[in-house]
């Protein structure tokens, strides 16, 4: 595997991972911490459309 693709396997990982914990935190009504996760949210979503991946099949905030 080419180190661009082990890079972007692991933003996809940690794009997957935040997801998962706004989720969490939108349903327990933690605002701030979901604020601080949405900030990761969008550095990540931009790295990985700048990188050309496909959001749309596992961004799953759609913000």
């Amino acid at each position: 595997m080419s180190n661009d693709l082990k890079i972007i396997k692991a933003a996809i990982d940690d794009f997957k991972k935040i997801q998962k914990y706004m989720i969490i935190a939108k349903k327990e009504n933690a605002t701030e911490t979901y604020a601080e996760l949405k900030d990761e949210y969008l550095s990540l979503k931009a790295i990985l459309q700048v990188a050309g991946v496909n959001m749309t099949d596992i961004d799953k905030i759609k913000e």
